[in-house]
C-alpha cells in the first residue's frame, strides 16, 4: 500500500454515527466499485466507492460491507466481505487482504468472503423490516451504466420486495462533507504532495517544450511521493487553450510569449487535492497579461477569507460575480452602461468567468455537497476564479482548497501566487 491507512476508530465512529440515524430494525448494505475492462486480462486503475471507503476503509475491489444493528445475532451487526485471496489469484493479480488485513483497517471483527455473501445476507434481511441502500445523488452526476450499487438495488427488490427501501446519502453525506483529523491529515499530505509537483513543474517551463512533458513532471513528482495518482486528469494547458476549461490533450508546443495554465492535484489516501496557478512560459507576463492575472489574484485573495461557517457558494459566487463586474469593466471588456442594460438571464461576465467559484473537496476532487448547503467548520472547498478572454487568448485561473472556519485556512497558502513570486521562481 503507498498510504498509511486511516486510523480505525475513524471509521468505527463513521459506522456508528451512521447507525445512529437509522430507523430500527434496519440494515444498511454498501458495495465497492466495478473493476472496468480495458482489454484481454487487462482492466482500468480501479476506484473504490467513496461510501464504502468512509464507513471501512477497505480500498479493494468485491468488497461489500453490511451493518445490521439490531440483529439478534451480535456477530452479525458488522460484517464486512472480501474477495478470497487464493494462491491462484495472488500469482496472476498480486496480494489481496487477509481477513485479519480486513480487520486491522476497518475495525470491523467479522470478515468473510464473498462466498458467503448471498446466504449470509438473506439472515440478515429477513431479520430487518427497511434496507437502506446508497446510488449517487449528485445533481451534477448523472450514472448512465448499471454500477454493481445499481445492479444490487435491482437484485434485492425483486428478490425482497415488501420490505421498505431508504436512502443512505442523506445520512451519509452530511457526515462525509464535514472532515475530521483523519482526514484533514490525508488531505494535507495531498496538498503537501501538490506543491512539491508544481515546484518540479515550473523548472521545467520554456518555450518550444510541450504541455505533456510538464504533465509528465507532475505526475513523476506526485507518484515519488506517495500519491495514489493524480485525483483528476491533469490541464497543461497553453495560449489559447487556457480558454478551454477542461483541456486534457495536453499536446501542444509552449510558444513564447504564451500563458501556461495547470489545473492539477495528488490523490493521498483516496483524498483529493486540486490547484490550478497560471505562469507565462518564458517567465515574465506581458502587461496585458498582468493586468488580467492580478484581476484575478484580487478576487482569489478577497474570497478566501469569506469560507466561514453560514457560508454558501451561492453566497460566495453572488461577491466573486459582483466583483467580476468591476475588475472585467477596468480590463476594458465592457462598460458600466453595458452592465445596466444588460439581459438578467445572461449577464455579460458569463462570456469571460462561465464556471461556479467552488465546489467541495474530499474523497472526491468534486465530493459530495451542494451550492445552498450552509457551510460548517470543518468542510473543505475549493476557490477558483478565473478570467478567460478568448479573443486575446489569454485565460487565468488560479485556485486553492479552502479550510472553512471563523479563520478559514488555506490548504495552498504557501504555494506561490503573487505575480512577483510567479516571475521569481521562473528564473
Amino acid at each position: 500500500m503507498k498510504y498509511t491507512p486511516l486510523h480505525p476508530d475513524f471509521y468505527k465512529k463513521n459506522r456508528q454515527d451512521v447507525v445512529s440515524e437509522m430507523e430500527q430494525n434496519s440494515v444498511a448494505i454498501l458495495t465497492s466499485h466495478d473493476e472496468y475492462p480495458r482489454s484481454g486480462d487487462t482492466t482500468f486503475p480501479f476506484k473504490q466507492n467513496a461510501e464504502l471507503l468512509y464507513l471501512c476503509g477497505i480500498d479493494q475491489e468485491d468488497t461489500t460491507l453490511v451493518l445490521a444493528p439490531w440483529h439478534h445475532d451480535p456477530t452479525f451487526r458488522e460484517i464486512l466481505f472480501i474477495k478470497n485471496p487464493s494462491p491462484e489469484m495472488v500469482v496472476w493479480y498480486g496480494h489481496r487482504l487477509t481477513k485479519e488485513q480486513a480487520t486491522e483497517i476497518s475495525g470491523i471483527e467479522n470478515v468473510m468472503f464473498v462466498e458467503n455473501l448471498e446466504s449470509t445476507l438473506h439472515n440478515i434481511i429477513v431479520n430487518s423490516q427497511n434496507i437502506y441502500l446508497h446510488f449517487p445523488e449528485n445533481p451534477r452526476m448523472k450514472v448512465t451504466h448499471p454500477t454493481q450499487e445499481f445492479r444490487l438495488i435491482k437484485k434485492l427488490r425483486k428478490t425482497y420486495p415488501l420490505h421498505t427501501y431508504k436512502r443512505l446519502a442523506p445520512i451519509l453525506y452530511p457526515l462525509r462533507i464535514v472532515k475530521h483529523a483523519e482526514e484533514f491529515k490525508a488531505l494535507r499530505k495531498a496538498c503537501e504532495i501538490t506543491h512539491k509537483a508544481f515546484l518540479r513543474a515550473v523548472k521545467a517551463i520554456k518555450p518550444d517544450v510541450y504541455e505533456y512533458e510538464i504533465e509528465a513532471e507532475l505526475i513523476y513528482e506526485m507518484i515519488k511521493n506517495g500519491a495514489t495518482g493524480y485525483s483528476f486528469a491533469p490541464i497543461v494547458a497553453s495560449g489559447a487553450d487556457t480558454c478551454i476549461l477542461h483541456y486534457i490533450t495536453n499536446d501542444k508546443k509552449m510558444q513564447d510569449g504564451d500563458l501556461l495554465l495547470m489545473d492539477f492535484g495528488a490523490e493521498y489516501a483516496n483524498y483529493a487535492a486540486d490547484i490550478t496557478r497560471t505562469v507565462p512560459v518564458n517567465g515574465r507576463f506581458t502587461p496585458r497579461q498582468k493586468q488580467v492575472y492580478q484581476a484575478v489574484l484580487d478576487i482569489y485573495k478577497e474570497a478566501i477569507p469569506l469560507f466561514k461557517p453560514g457560508m454558501t457558494i451561492h453566497k460566495i459566487n453572488d461577491h466573486v460575480f459582483k466583483r467580476m463586474d468591476e475588475e472585467l469593466i477596468k480590463l476594458g471588456l465592457y462598460t458600466e452602461e453595458d452592465v445596466k442594460n444588460q439581459p438578467k438571464d445572461k449577464p455579460l461576465f458569463k462570456k469571460y468567468f462561465m464556471h461556479n467559484t467552488s465546489h467541495f473537496i474530499g474523497l472526491d476532487v468534486h465530493d459530495v455537497g451542494q451550492r445552498e448547503f450552509v457551510f460548517q467548520a470543518g468542510m473543505v472547498l475549493s476557490c477558483e476564479p478565473g478570467i478567460y478572454i478568448a479573443g486575446e487568448g489569454i485565460g487565468v485561473r488560479l485556485e486553492t482548497d479552502v479550510v472553512v472556519g471563523e479563520n478559514p485556512i488555506d490548504l495552498f497558502a504557501e504555494v506561490p501566487v503573487e505575480v512577483e513570486e510567479i516571475e521569481a521562481l521562473m528564473k
